[in-house]
């Protein structure tokens, strides 16, 4: 897969991911495992809601105050010997970096795992100026080598298997011999550390993301598991950090407090196995480090979410879980969704970024089960959030007119009830009557999305509306009779003494 944007081509992108084998069996493995490992470490810390409830604040209250946070932040990476550059768009950032790199004659760039840095194309832009950059983190590794988006933002080659990336190894290291044994997960690691051990020591500068940038010390933070990110940020001479405006947190207390339900969130684990903390350059006493230390603030159209009604999509601290939980993700994985950022969280994002106009069949790819929203860790509404983007492909008429013409038509039925339960009952009786031979419908017209991957029982019975009155019906009658004195059909005078809910209890409102 081309790493170009795609996602206006989302139905096409699906269909070839439901038609591939080798990807529908490493999805059943994201399905069947991530959702329970979760589970398990989540069950075993009770404070878990309560944690995420502090985090959903954290996050909303720094969202609220972002201009003093960053302020405070930027004059702490000043007094630290740091340097701030903040780019508008994603054209800036790539610029800047450049600049930075050009400024140090930098031949060979490493880099840290960094989704803005996917999101801005910052590989690609170095690489059109004759500089080298080299993904560390061994699943970036694999996928830029196969020139590919990361089709999971925590494990960005999650799609493929040991055997695909064996003979990816074999076809780009060639100077190692042929007959090497790479069967086994070891030996592809150990392999991929042989090869990058050489890129760290030659690398003119380091590039990294960053999972929370803290106000109150000027710091920057990344979250890991492997030992790259420590080598990316530590070895070359300049270290330069790609994030977003949005990753700011006010304390060292918030972040850890963050960092509780991060990692049980995205991977499973109590804690990551690194949690680096970088602040400013080397000092004379330090025997390692950088000797420049640059922070490139990347806004890229977040300004306007802030502002908007899809400010709660920048609480997100990049866990992943919503894709882990995602039904639509564990059928066609996140090359499907033709970003950096797949799943529900890419749903919301996306659009963001590109534009309703290009990316406005990701928020259509939800069943609206909520499982998204039940898991995050920060408590993204994200179906919410799809449905607003719904709403304004709808709107400008980006839609399909066969969608939008259905969509007319059940307005107009919506509008009217009691045509659209006279139409609805019409419809059960008929199918009832000619679905009861087999039970079932292999194919029913203005359904053929449906039936082309399953049956459609015949209905069984009266609508739902039905059924609903004439349980509310029968309800009523005994509520009534339950509340109505003996021998006096009406109560006192003549007023019906129907129970009431009580008008100070908010959870008995309709």
């Amino acid at each position: 897969m081309s790493r170009a944007a795609t996602s206006e081509k989302f139905d096409d992108n699906a269909r070839r991911a439901l038609a591939d084998p080798a990807l529908q069996g490493a999805l059943a493995f994201v399905e069947a495992n991530f959702p329970a490992r979760r589970r398990a470490v989540v069950d075993a810390l009770p404070e878990f809601d309560a944690l995420r409830d502090s985090a959903r604040d954290i996050k909303a209250h720094t969202l609220a105050h972002l201009d003093l946070y960053l302020e405070a932040w930027e004059a702490r990476v000043k007094e630290q010997g740091g340097h701030v550059h903040y780019a508008p768009t994603a054209a800036d950032a790539n610029r800047i970096v450049l600049d930075i790199c050009r400024a140090e004659n930098a031949r060979t760039v490493t880099k840290g795992k960094s989704m803005v840095g996917e999101e801005i194309g910052i590989n690609e832009h170095l690489e059109q100026h004759g500089i080298v950059p080299v993904e560390t983190d061994l699943g970036e590794y694999i996928i830029q080598i196969r020139d590919e988006l990361p089709s999971h933002i925590i494990m960005p080659a999650v799609h493929l298997n040991r055997q695909q990336i064996a003979a990816d190894f074999r076809r780009v290291h060639t100077d190692l011999p042929k007959d090497r044994d790479l069967d086994t997960a070891m030996a592809l690691l150990s392999e991929a550390r042989t090869t990058l051990r050489k890129k760290f020591l030659a690398a003119d500068v380091g590039i990294t993301g960053a999972n929370f940038l803290i106000a109150e010390t000027g710091s920057s933070v990344i979250v890991t598991n492997e030992g790259n990110g420590d080598l990316t940020c530590t070895l070359p001479r300049v270290h330069i950090v790609l994030a977003s405006i949005e990753k700011l947190v006010p304390t060292m207390e918030d972040m850890a407090q963050l960092l509780r339900v991060l990692a049980r969130s995205a991977t499973a684990q109590e804690m990551s196995v690194y949690t680096t903390i970088t602040t400013g350059p080397r000092r004379g006493e330090d025997q390692d480090g950088p000797d420049q230390y640059h922070v490139v603030i990347v806004d890229n159209g977040r300004s306007a979410m802030l502002a908007g009604e899809f400010r709660d999509m920048l609480r997100c601290i990049r866990c992943g879980a919503c894709m882990n939980h995602c039904p639509v993700y564990h059928a066609v994985g996140g090359h499907a969704y033709g970003f950096v950022y797949p799943g529900p969280m890419g749903a919301v994002l996306t659009p963001s970024l590109l534009g309703v106009d290009r990316a406005g069949r990701l928020p259509n790819a939800s069943t609206f089960c909520g499982r998204c929203e039940e898991v995050c860790p920060v408590r993204i509404p994200l179906p919410r959030l799809m449905r607003f983007w719904r709403d304004r492909e709808f709107s400008r008429q980006l839609s399909s007119p066969v969608s939008r013409a259905g969509l007319a038509a059940w307005g107009f039925f919506a509008r009217r009830p009691w045509l659209y339960g006279a139409v609805t009952g019409i419809g059960v009786r008929a199918l009832a009557w000619v679905g009861r031979a087999r039970g079932k419908f292999g194919w029913l017209p203005l359904a053929g999305g449906f039936t082309a991957t399953r049956d459609i029982a015949a209905p069984q019975g009266p609508t739902f509306q039905a059924q609903w009155r004439r349980r509310a019906g029968t309800q009523g009658v005994a509520e009534h009779a339950r509340t109505v004195p003996s021998g006096n059909p009406h109560g006192r005078g003549s007023e019906p003494q129907l129970t009431e809910p009580a008008a100070s209890d908010p959870e008995s409102r309709p």
